[in-house]
């Protein structure tokens, strides 16, 4: 047995449920908040057998797509602020952070 663990943005999070839920995957959904763009997230915890997680990982792959968003940068630390302007810059987001790993016992009470 395993337990995958994916981080996905918020944007992506409905259409993995409903993808995850067709193929009879069963998923606890998290609230989370991502440290660099300080953006919401879901991540999701997904136990299945081990011939499971190759299509778990196919469904992950084809619903969490990557984009691009522009982004105000953090201005520096110390230093004269006054004369920084910020300047907005694109980053790459979206995709998953997908964690699998082996699960010794189980139990449902």
């Amino acid at each position: 047995m395993k337990m995958i663990i994916a981080i996905v943005q918020d944007k992506d999070s409905n259409r993995l449920t409903d993808a995850l839920a067709d193929n009879d995957l069963q998923t606890t959904k998290l609230s989370t908040t991502g440290g660099f763009l300080r953006e919401g997230n879901t991540t999701f915890m997904i136990g299945c057998d081990d011939n499971q997680v190759d299509d778990a990982l196919d469904i992950i792959r084809k619903n969490c797509s990557h984009r691009e968003q522009m982004v105000a940068p953090i201005s520096p630390m110390g230093g004269n602020a006054d004369s920084y302007i910020p300047k907005p810059v694109k980053v790459e987001v979206g995709g998953a952070t997908v964690f699998v790993l082996p699960i010794d016992s189980f139990f449902q009470f």
